[in-house]
């Protein structure tokens, strides 16, 4: 690869890593054509973006990454590299599990996620389960939710029970004018009749 060449390919990383907020860096070596023609097909249909790279170049695009020291990633540049940039925290975790289903490889060697970085594979599984940003603002709408249903419930079986109360004593209060009546007409009989 000539010097220009070698610009070209840091300045395309560079570009992928600019204002990448989920950066993954797994080793797809191992795979034949097929497998990682699958695994790429699956990565794009998750808008996975994945850029096999060379070591030293994918090192130095990160050294030129303004706000973002990726130094802690470098340690497991090793071999056959695939970055991985998506917008879905767990996404390249999850098609990685998925894929090893059937397959050794491929295998996570690091990763920035939510300004934390994570080396090695035995991180995968924690990556996985990380709750995307849709996730995250799902439970909280049911969180928020929640207490306001409650309220609704109670407003709802307060307003049927003052009206059930309503209903019951109306028909009291009714009936008991109407139950003394015959009484009282019973009681001024009486004491026509005695006079």
């Amino acid at each position: 690869m000539t010097k220009d060449q070698k610009v070209v390919a840091i300045q395309e990383i560079k570009d992928l890593l600019q204002d990448a907020k989920v950066v993954y860096v797994a080793d797809l070596e191992g795979l034949n054509a097929g497998k990682s023609s699958d695994f790429r097909r699956q990565a794009f249909k998750q808008n996975i973006k994945v850029k096999v790279v060379k070591n030293t170049l994918l090192q130095k695009a990160m050294e030129q990454i303004d706000g973002v020291d990726y130094s802690e990633m470098f340690p497991s540049f090793k071999g056959n590299s695939a970055l991985m940039i998506a917008e879905t925290a767990n996404a390249p975790a999850k098609l990685i599990q998925g894929f090893r289903k059937k397959e050794e490889k491929p295998a996570l060697k690091s990763a920035f996620v939510q300004e934390t970085f994570y080396v090695g594979d035995n991180n995968l599984d924690m990556l996985a389960n990380i709750k995307s940003r849709e996730e995250m603002i799902g439970e909280i709408i049911g969180l928020l939710q929640s207490p306001i249903q409650r309220v609704v419930s109670a407003l709802q079986n307060k307003s049927e029970t003052v009206e059930a109360q309503a209903e019951e004593a109306a028909p009291v209060v009714e009936e008991t004018p109407a139950a003394e009546a015959p009484e009282a007409a019973a009681e001024s009989t009486e004491e026509t009749s005695a006079e």
